[in-house]
């Protein structure tokens, strides 16, 4: 098995780290530690990672064409502004389901913002996804009983949606058509099963070859699938959880993956004293997509 240079780039020892997305514009990694309730982002440049302290718990984050960050926390969608710390509201979801939070997100070609919620401390199948669209109105529920929403992104065309449960008693991709004029998904199939794999789908992203990469959480390892939810490569990593992976560097050629730090197989912890941290690789010949700003 090949071996790839996995470095940890900065050892934050994050409790949940998650939602990590390249900004373009700034040349810099956002990414949170959900039960942290803390939002970073990383310089590679000067290998400075600056943190915010949220409120609440943070679980995925875009950046915002007029400027600033487009949040979804355990208490809605939010606007934030990088420059005064304040927070703004715009749409509370699923208030009337106080058990859970958002978990993952991203953004579709035409900066819609897909985020999907999750159990704080079950895995009931009582999440969903949602979609904020560039008016600030709300769609959703979609693929209500959800367990825990994971994995969202987009083909470099914009029309498929792969998505996931994460939950143990699932752990499967799904993939459906999806129109980018109209942001309406289609029927959902199944598009990878993961009960051979030794990690479940968290977050995951799409290649610039259109190939999907899911960080197998609790396996040690990231996961690259062909377009047609075959595996095409395994990527060893050095720590239990791998949680998202988000492709960034002025060649969108450097992977970035956050991890968990808590939960760890018990005596494993000597193995991966950095589990919680960012980490970086390059797999020659993969670079990403940049992600398209929300558009509200």
């Amino acid at each position: 098995m090949h071996e790839y240079a996995v470095d940890c780039v900065v050892d934050a020892r994050a409790r949940l780290g998650e939602a990590a997305f390249w900004d373009a514009r700034t040349q810099r990694l956002w990414w949170s530690d959900i039960e942290g309730c803390l939002l970073h982002r990383y310089d590679p440049a000067s290998g400075r990672d600056e943190m915010w302290a949220m409120p609440c718990e943070l679980g995925c984050l875009a950046p915002r064409a007029a400027g600033g960050l487009v949040l979804a926390m355990r208490d809605g969608f939010w606007l934030w502004d990088e420059a005064t710390g304040e927070r703004r509201p715009l749409a509370d979801p699923e208030a009337d389901r106080p058990g859970n939070r958002f978990n993952d997100g991203t953004t579709d070609p035409r900066g819609r913002l897909w985020a999907g919620s999750a159990r704080i401390h079950d895995r009931e199948p009582m999440a969903a996804f949602w979609r904020l669209d560039a008016d600030r109105s709300v769609a959703g529920p979609f693929w209500d009983g959800t367990r825990t929403t994971n994995g969202l992104a987009f083909s470099p065309d914009g029309r498929t949606m792969y998505f996931s449960d994460s939950a143990p008693q699932t752990r499967t991709i799904f993939a459906c058509a999806y129109d980018p004029d109209t942001g309406t998904p289609g029927e959902r199939r199944v598009f990878a099963h993961t009960d051979d794999l030794a990690g479940r789908p968290d977050g995951g992203t799409v290649d610039a070859e259109g190939c999907y990469w899911m960080a197998g959480v609790g396996g040690w390892e990231l996961v690259r699938f062909t377009p047609m939810g075959r595996v095409d490569l395994i990527v060893p990593f050095p720590v239990e959880r791998p949680s998202k992976i988000a492709f960034g560097g002025p060649d969108l050629a450097t992977m970035y993956v956050t991890t968990i730090g808590t939960g760890l197989t018990p005596g494993s912890e000597e193995k991966q004293p950095q589990a919680g941290g960012l980490f970086a690789l390059r797999v020659p010949g993969v670079s990403g997509l940049e992600l398209a700003a929300w558009a509200g």
